[in-house]
């Protein structure tokens, strides 16, 4: 080759790389090994610019302060510049710093959140505000992610506000706490919690009050002996007009309230009856696994001292990922849920009803059904009624269609001293969508309490973000969530002969085979080192 051919390759090479460089911000490629595809961007999401008649833009707000700290900025841009370029043109970005900006009073009012960041230069100490979030506008209309730190849920979190902002609605649940001893600003910090998080706003009602007819979802949690016909009735008139609603409700009353976990059968005055008339069936027993969890409780040693105790709690139950339907949107892909003394259901669907469960206990869970021993220091008395019982258990189910009415052919319930008087059924019934599941507990901030020996947390509160998107109608959104990065359980094998095994072999080869073949490696760069000295040795001799 000559030096003139030379030159020229060697310019065509620079410029070909400066071209691939101007347009790289258009054209890109990355590898997504993870099972779900969780790093790329989802089918809906891609998708969306058809949804969107004018154009959204997004703005992400964040100081160049926190860039420099951390590579989360980097990646949270990288996912935004990526979701934008599948719109074709109908998502724009900006990224901005508010400081430089000159905007942060703005950003404030829109509801930002700044954060206040630990400097140490040359020993000093110092405190800097800092940015990190969202701002969402399509027309007049603005939504706002306070603070983002991370890529998990960001594409979630675009792909239902942008939507919610285009099609001019609103992603509201209705709460009912039925249980006079709890209460929702007290008992369910983390549902409120994640539900706001994820952008539906939270229109809490009082049992026996008036229910919208255009509410998007309704969550009825507890209230078998606290909800009277009155209540029922309400909530029975709003699943004829199109309602959808999650029942979290257990048929055995465990006393949580003073500590002492003693357990009794519910007397039910209407609610449990109502949703069996649905189709499902709550049974008034307690269901016990294999897969229990792990409860931290006091007891009293021979010696009368009051010890600290960890022991697997069969009335705890951990659901696996595995054991969830997978051909149903709620259940395909979720990491498992973990119930607090839970009640089994039975499936019974009535004409123009399908019911499918969603998830299940493993085919070695058992039922007590006569009398409830609870308390963890008499772990035997649970398993009395184990071979009578034994078998898989369903423990949370959909149904949808036409539901009939619990009140058809009744008159309408009254309240002595009230005047008003409830509004009419509806000529014809609308389809509707329901979600059973025998706890409400799973829905408390009790899954906080065993959060430092179990995974309850995150996994409990994705399923009721699965189980809202659901009811909302927003079946694909819930795609977006199945793709997220997945935990597993360190016991997610329950064979004690097949998890012995599994033991034994990570042990022989992180132990044993995997220190020698470092070792005879090592054996062998040393002996082909030698090898080589002496032959060059003698290679230097016959020279001489």
């Amino acid at each position: 080759m000559t030096k003139k051919q030379t030159l020229i390759i060697s310019l065509l090479t620079v410029t070909v790389i400066i071209l691939a460089l101007m347009v790289s911000d258009r054209f890109w490629l990355r590898l997504d090994l993870t099972k779900n595809k969780a790093y790329t961007i989802s089918q809906v999401s891609r998708n969306l610019h058809r949804e969107i008649p004018e154009p959204v833009n997004i703005t992400y707000y964040v100081s160049d302060r926190l860039r420099n700290i951390t590579s989360l900025v980097s990646e949270i841009e990288d996912t935004l510049i990526e979701y934008t370029a599948y719109s074709k043109g109908k998502i724009r970005l900006t990224v901005r710093d508010p400081v430089k900006a000159g905007v942060s009073r703005m950003v404030d009012e829109l509801g930002l959140i700044p954060r206040q960041i630990q400097n140490v230069e040359q020993d000093q100490a110092s405190f800097s505000t800092v940015y990190s979030g969202i701002v969402i506008e399509y027309l007049d209309r603005i939504d706002v992610l306070p603070w983002v730190i991370a890529t998990e849920t960001l594409e979630y979190d675009l792909t239902t506000r942008i939507r919610s902002l285009v099609n001019n609605t609103e992603r509201v649940v209705g709460i009912i706490v039925g249980d006079y001893f709890r209460q929702w600003r007290m008992d369910f910090n983390l549902l409120n919690m994640v539900l706001t998080d994820a952008g539906y706003q939270i229109r809490l009602l009082q049992p026996g009050e008036d229910i919208p007819d255009n509410l998007p979802a309704l969550f009825v949690l507890g209230g078998v002996e606290d909800f009277d016909d009155w209540v029922l009735y309400r909530i029975d008139r709003y699943i004829q007009l199109g309602g959808k609603v999650l029942f979290a409700v257990k048929g055995v009353f465990v006393d949580t309230v003073r500590g002492t976990i003693d357990a009794r059968h519910l007397i039910d005055f209407g609610l449990l009856d109502m949703i069996q008339s649905y189709g499902a069936v709550i049974r008034s027993e307690l269901v016990m696994d294999k897969t229990a969890l792990i409860i931290q409780f006091q007891s009293v040693a021979m010696s009368g001292q009051t010890v600290l105790r960890h022991a697997r709690y069969p009335l705890w139950i951990g659901v696996y990922g595995s054991s969830g339907n997978m051909d149903h949107p709620v259940s395909a892909g979720f990491n498992g849920v973990d119930l607090y003394w839970a009640s089994p259901l039975g499936l019974y669907p009535p004409p123009n009803v399908e019911a499918v469960p969603l998830f299940t206990s493993t085919q070695e869970a058992w039922t007590m059904r006569q009398e409830f021993h609870t308390s963890p220091d008499v772990l035997y008395m649970m398993e009395l009624e184990a071979d009578e019982s034994r078998g898989e258990k369903i423990l949370g189910a959909a149904l949808t269609g036409l539901f009939p009415s619990f009140f058809s052919g009744v008159d309408k319930p009254s309240r002595v001293g009230l005047d008003d008087e409830l509004p009419d059924m509806p000529m014809v019934a609308r389809a509707s969508r329901i979600i059973v599941i025998g706890d409400t507990d799973f829905t408390t901030d009790m899954i906080a309490a065993t959060q430092d020996v179990q995974r309850g947390e995150q996994h409990n509160l994705d399923l009721i973000l699965r189980i809202a998107d659901w009811l909302v109608n927003d079946d694909d959104i819930i795609g977006i969530r199945n793709r997220l990065p997945q935990t597993g359980r360190f016991d997610k094998i329950l064979d004690e002969t097949r998890r012995n095994s599994a033991m034994r072999f990570s042990q022989i080869v992180n132990v044993g085979l995997i220190p020698l073949f470092v070792i005879a490696a090592g054996f062998f760069i040393a002996f082909r080192r030698r090898m080589l000295a002496k032959n060059t040795e003698k290679e230097n001799m016959n020279d001489i």
